[in-house]
C-alpha cells in the first residue's frame, strides 16, 4: 500500500524538515528545493503557517512531493490532508493519528524510537517508520541493531542528522530517505535566500549518494595481451588476484582478457544505493544500460553500466 509514494521518498532520498513562519515565502522555497534537486518538503505544522504554505506548494509545485510534518493530533491530520498534502509524519507513535491515516488511506509515516513502539506500527501494518529524534536515540548504531528483530521495516531517520553524519545513514539498508533541516534553516527562509538554500541542497544531494571511484578496468585483446598486462603490474608492486573473468591488481585496477564495454575499458564508481544513484544521473545526462543490470537477493541492484561513456571507458556503478 502506498509503494509508489515510497519509492519516490527512496529516489529522492533526503526529506527537508521546514518550518515556515510566513506562508508568502512557500513557492520561494519550494522552487529553490526544486533547483537544488530535493523536489520534497516535510512542511511542519510548529507554526500557524504551515496549512496555508502547503496549499501554496501544491497549487504552484503540483509535482512536488509535499508532505505535513509535527502532525500530533487528527485535527492537524484533517487540516493537512485538506492543504493537499501527500504524506503526514509525526513526531511519536500516537495511535489516534494513524488509525486516521489509515481509515482514510493516507499514508502515515510515524514516529518511534524503541521496539515497543516499532511493534505498534507492525500491528496496523505499516512499513515505514520515522526513527526520531535519530542522533539522541542511538544514530546509526540503534538503526543497526534494529534491523536484526525488525528486517522488514524501513526508517526515516531524523533530529541530529547534518551533511557532516548524512553518508552514515544514507548507506544503511534499512534507511528509506533522511530527514534534516540543515538545509532550510529559518534564517535562510525568512532571508529568502534561495539559491543558498539550492545550493546546499546540491551538496546535500551529491553527498547523498555515496559516489566514489572504486577501480579502473582495462580491455585487452585477448588473454595473452592481458598476461602480459598483469606480469607488469605485478612488476610494479601490484598484487594479483584472479577471477572468473578478469584479474584485479590489488583493489584498484581490473585487467579483462576481451574487449567488453568502453572503448578503452570501464571505470567503476562505488555508491550506497545504485537505484538512487540511477535516478540521481538520470538529471545529468546518464541512463542505465539495463541488459547490465545485475540484482542481489533481495531484488536490489548490485552492478549496472550506464549507456554513456567517459573518454571511451564505460562508467560502471557497484554497490559500496
Amino acid at each position: 500500500m502506498h509503494e509508489e509514494l515510497f519509492r519516490q521518498i527512496h529516489d529522492i532520498g533526503l526529506v527537508p524538515v521546514v518550518k515556515i513562519d510566513d506562508a508568502s515565502k512557500a513557492e520561494g522555497l519550494a522552487g529553490a528545493l526544486i533547483k537544488g534537486g530535493l523536489p520534497c518538503a516535510e512542511v511542519t505544522f510548529r507554526t500557524a503557517a504551515a496549512e496555508e504554505a502547503i496549499k501554496r506548494i501544491t497549487k504552484a509545485y503540483p509535482e512536488m512531493l509535499v508532505g505535513a510534518g509535527t502532525v500530533i493530533n487528527v485535527d492537524f491530520a484533517k487540516k493537512a490532508v485538506a492543504a493537499g498534502a501527500k504524506f503526514i509524519v509525526s513526531p511519536g507513535f500516537n495511535p489516534s493519528v494513524v488509525d486516521w491515516c489509515i481509515d482514510n488511506n493516507v499514508p502515515i509515516v510515524p514516529g518511534v524510537c524503541t521496539p515497543s513502539d516499532i511493534e505498534q506500527g507492525l500491528a496496523r501494518g505499516l512499513t515505514t517508520l520515522k526513527f526520531f529524534p535519530a542522533e539522541a536515540s542511538g544514530g546509526v548504531n540503534m538503526l543497526k541493531n534494529l534491523a536484526g528483530p525488525f528486517p522488514q521495516l524501513m526508517f526515516m531517520p531524523t533530529g541530529g542528522i547534518g551533511l557532516d553524519n548524512l553518508s552514515s545513514y544514507a548507506k544503511q539498508s534499512n534507511v528509506l530517505a533522511v530527514g534534516g533541516s540543515w538545509m532550510v534553516k529559518s534564517d535562510l527562509i525568512e532571508g529568502e535566500q534561495w539559491d543558498t538554500i539550492s545550493q546546499i541542497c546540491s551538496e546535500a544531494v551529491k553527498a547523498l549518494q555515496g559516489l566514489e571511484f572504486a577501480h579502473l578496468g582495462i580491455n585487452d585483446e585477448n588473454a595473452e595481451e592481458a598476461e602480459k598486462a598483469i606480469k607488469g603490474f605485478d612488476a610494479l608492486g601490484m598484487t594479483t588476484k584472479r577471477g572468473n573473468s578478469s584479474v584485479f591488481m590489488d583493489t584498484t585496477i581490473e585487467v579483462l582478457p576481451k574487449m567488453y564495454l568502453g572503448k578503452n575499458g570501464h571505470i567503476g564508481f562505488r555508491c550506497f544505493d545504485i537505484e538512487r544513484t540511477l535516478v540521481y544521473l538520470a538529471t545529468r545526462g546518464f541512463t542505465a544500460n539495463e541488459q547490465t543490470i545485475a540484482r542481489d537477493a533481495k531484488g536490489k541492484i548490485k552492478v549496472c553500466y550506464l549507456n554513456e561513456d567517459l573518454s571511451g571507458f564505460a562508467v560502471h556503478l557497484v554497490k559500496a
